[in-house]
């Protein structure tokens, strides 16, 4: 039986379960949007080759008719996508068909003249990397690097909030030096900040040098244009880096880099999951509950955290893309394969499971809230972490093996701030600094821990 619902026979969750969560992507990832940007890049190749001179064969485009040929991509609809597929279908190419269904626009539009024009010495990977090139720039830009932004906004509020709340710190799942909450999620939200940084700073690049790189059919059907400088002005229009040594394809590098800077994006996000989870199973965050949620099958008391596992799980799968991508596309064997094509076509796949990461990062921060008394419970619980501070004022102070002393007294051991204070007593020491370890307690020792959290809401601007 065939369900109503065409989402319950998606193959992908990002085209069924999650479509809603990553709808924002289709405007650029969607095979539709593919033909757009592909028309778009064909039709700005047109115009700028009719204000070249000496191409006589391509007349100049007045204003009107040039806003006329904008408009194919501009008002891009499901229709012409529909129309292009149909050729595609039957010719057996995607840039191919692009170029039919071109020229049969400027047939309808009256510009006959120019059809010969339309796809001119071009290979299909002139137009693709440009493509490419600018739906995955357009994509970050409108959509990733927002979602990315608004997971670090939504950690300032427990920063701010949390800035001086003692945490029990855990080295090798042990007892450590004490931290504050705030400043834990600072070291998150700035690891963010540097990773915004870094996709953003991504300057992409993209190639028109013909079908081996060598400006060949455009140098021999043409030979007084120049032709390299026509490839860096027309690429560089897109505001795009122009690269002119090229195979016939462009080699991705730049793209790499930029799947690689949202790779260790996603790490950081699993990271960031993965503590924020482990921080609710200890009790220190607590999740609000949600009328009508089920947390279990058959236990009714429980509030999972399902929206950082989900989120870990997504991050997942688009961290293993990305690097996938980063591996492979720069990789191409002698002057062209075409193993790189299916593979760009998942970018929008990766970029849908890193928005859906992020999206349930903030999801699951709307809904916790902090149990600081637990906090303060587990901290002062385990003195024995006075035993660096100790040791280390010791050995300002000039007495003899301190940490030798102090790992005879702790490890191992069950530690009270009696045990401590008595050691004290027993230590040959100037008053003041017997004074000030006896002043020392577990949540006090937190060091510049507030402080840096604060300067880190100060730094955490971006955009």
């Amino acid at each position: 039986m065939t369900p109503n619902d065409p989402a319950l026979e998606a193959l992908s969750p990002l085209d069924g379960r999650y479509r809603a969560d990553v709808a924002a992507l289709l405007p650029f990832f969607a095979e539709a949007a593919l033909y757009r940007y592909r028309v778009r890049v064909e039709v700005e190749y047109l115009i700028m080759l009719s204000r070249v001179r000496g191409v006589g064969f391509v007349p100049p485009l007045d204003v009107q008719q040039a806003a006329q040929l904008r408009a194919l991509y501009q008002h891009f609809d499901g229709s012409a996508a529909t129309e292009i597929a149909q050729i595609e279908r039957r010719v057996r190419h995607d840039i191919k068909a692009v170029e039919y269904w071109l020229r049969d626009r400027l047939v309808a539009l009256g510009m006959a003249p120019w059809v010969e024009a339309v796809h001119f010495a071009l290979t299909s990977e002139d137009v693709n990397n440009l493509a490419y090139a600018l739906l995955v720039r357009e994509a970050r830009d409108t959509v990733l690097l927002p979602a990315l932004y608004q997971v670090i906004e939504a950690l300032q509020p427990l920063i701010a909030s949390e800035a001086a709340t003692p945490l029990l710190g855990r080295t090798h799942g042990q007892a450590a030096t004490p931290t504050t909450f705030g400043k834990e999620l600072a070291v998150f939200s700035e690891r963010l900040r540097r990773a915004y940084d870094a996709v953003a700073a991504v300057r992409l690049s993209g190639k028109l040098t013909g079908a081996t790189g060598t400006f060949a059919a455009h140098v021999v059907a043409l030979p007084h244009v120049d032709w390299p400088t026509f490839s860096r002005a027309f690429v560089a229009s897109f505001q795009l880096e122009p690269v002119l040594l090229t195979t016939q394809i462009e080699p991705h590098d730049t793209l790499a880099a930029l799947c690689d800077a949202l790779k260790r994006t996603a790490t950081i996000g699993i990271d960031l999951s993965q503590d924020l989870w482990r921080y609710i199973s200890d009790g220190y965050l607590v999740q609000a509950a949600v009328a009508g949620e089920v947390g279990s099958s058959t236990m009714p008391h429980k509030v999972n955290p399902i929206d950082f596992e989900n989120a870990e799980g997504n991050l997942g799968l688009a961290g293993a893309l990305f690097e996938h991508f980063s591996r492979k596309l720069p990789i191409s064997r002698l002057q062209r394969d075409l193993s790189d094509s299916t593979v760009l076509r998942n970018l929008g796949v990766a970029s849908g499971h890193l928005l859906l990461g992020l999206q349930r990062i903030r999801a699951g921060l709307a809904r916790v809230s902090t149990d600081r008394e637990r906090m303060l419970r587990e901290v002062v619980a385990h003195p024995e972490v006075l035993a660096e501070a100790f040791q280390t004022i010791l050995r300002a102070a000039g007495h003899p093996a301190p940490y030798e002393a102090l790992r005879q007294l702790t490890r191992g051991q069950q530690l009270t701030l009696e045990v401590l204070h008595r050691f004290v007593a027993t230590l040959d020491v100037a008053p003041q600094v017997r004074d000030v370890l006896l002043a020392l307690t577990p949540d006090g020792y937190t060091g510049a821990a507030a402080a840096l959290a604060r300067q880190a809401l100060r730094r955490d601007r971006v955009g």
